[in-house]
């Protein structure tokens, strides 16, 4: 694997009219510039990250936990901080190149994937979306209409075979307005694959603010007993005792798909999954939160953070933690950081305190692209 991760966040940011620099703004429960690199990490497709920094904002950078990146100084132009991050990494001899815009911070790492496996065959791979409008084109004064199937846009990340790109960086120019434009004038083979809707580009402050969030909350509680399976947050459990339900009485993912559905404004658990219903006894709570999850990205709704009180005497949480924690994230699709897991007793008071129940309670926040 010797990819590079390349982030350009170099700009002034002029239209975006803030006093702190658009790349270090709080957007959606982090700075800006982490969405990329966050995904970049999490995809692990890539040996070295490299982001181009203004050299004015440095200072942003100081309480920043960042040891798997590397920042290096921008140019004049965005074509110029690309060439100054290619230039840096010919050291580490990488096969192949995306380049991306740090105020693009909504693409996913399913896109990363394709990007890289479309330049098996191809020098180039760009993402792209086509126009939902009808275009015109003014030559003077006359004006001429434009079939929209034959118009793109274009996004980032865009992807590149190293040595490709390197070869035209000489022919970088005023009008170079994205790294593809470089491939297109050389009549490299380029790969166009579908785009992202929500990888929209950030480009003023009303962009940030219009992003609402939403919170819910959930709980749920279920008597121990024996002979009874034991599931916590989509993990079986080791344990004397397990929960009696209708379902397989998951506290955790039922006290979290109740959060997720309050958030959204979408009824709760009971109404969607009924306990009268023979279709749902013994069904794995995996596939009740993973049907919420499909129907609240289907409204645009995502995830911002998931915060988890596990009250009981018995299991202790404290080993399995990280396992919860992972299966919730894959469950969810959202990074495990944005996951925060309390054990809770009941100090031996109550039908909790005497190992007789387990509860669970939840605050999601959800936002709305």
């Amino acid at each position: 694997m010797n990819n590079c991760f390349i982030i350009l966040a170099a700009g002034k940011s002029n239209r975006f009219n803030s006093k702190i620099p658009k790349p270090f703004v709080q957007y959606n429960g982090d700075i800006l510039i982490k969405h990329s690199i966050n995904k970049a990490i999490s995809s692990k497709k890539f040996s070295k990250i490299v982001v181009a920094i203004n050299k004015n904002h440095k200072n942003y950078l100081k309480n920043l936990q960042l040891n798997k990146v590397v920042f290096v100084n921008g140019g004049k132009t965005r074509a110029d901080s690309a060439k100054n991050c290619l230039n840096y990494v010919r050291k580490y001899k990488p096969k192949n190149i995306l380049i991306h815009d740090a105020a693009r911070p909504n693409f996913s790492i399913k896109l990363i994937i394709k990007l890289l496996k479309a330049l098996k065959f191809n020098d180039g791979a760009i993402p792209v979306i086509q126009s939902n409008d009808t275009p015109k084109l003014k030559n003077g004064k006359k004006i001429h209409n434009i079939d929209r199937k034959k118009i793109f846009f274009s996004q980032t990340p865009q992807a590149f075979k190293y040595k490709v790109i390197m070869e035209l960086q000489n022919k970088i120019n005023k009008e170079t307005t994205d790294d593809s434009s470089l491939l297109i004038s050389a009549n490299k083979r380029i790969k166009l694959i579908k785009g992202e809707e929500k990888n929209y580009k950030i480009t003023t402050l009303k962009d940030i603010s219009e992003n609402k969030v939403f919170y819910g909350i959930g709980f749920d509680v279920h008597r121990l007993v024996p002979r009874r399976k034991m599931y916590l947050g989509g993990i079986k459990i080791k344990s004397k005792l397990g929960t009696l339900g209708h379902s397989d009485g998951d506290p955790i993912l039922h006290a979290i798909t109740d959060a997720i559905l309050g958030a959204c404004r979408m009824g709760d658990i009971g109404e969607k999954f009924s306990d009268k219903s023979k279709r749902y006894k013994n069904i794995r709570s995996t596939i009740l939160l993973s049907k919420v999850i499909k129907d609240i990205k289907s409204k645009n709704y995502d995830i911002n953070n998931i915060d988890i009180n596990v009250i009981t005497e018995t299991p202790k949480l404290k080993k399995i933690k990280k396992k919860i924690i992972l299966s919730i994230s894959k469950l969810c699709r959202i990074d495990k950081n944005k996951i925060n897991l309390k054990g809770k007793t009941a100090e031996k008071l109550g039908v909790i305190g005497k190992e007789k129940a387990i509860a669970c309670e939840v605050i999601a926040s959800i936002k709305k692209l």
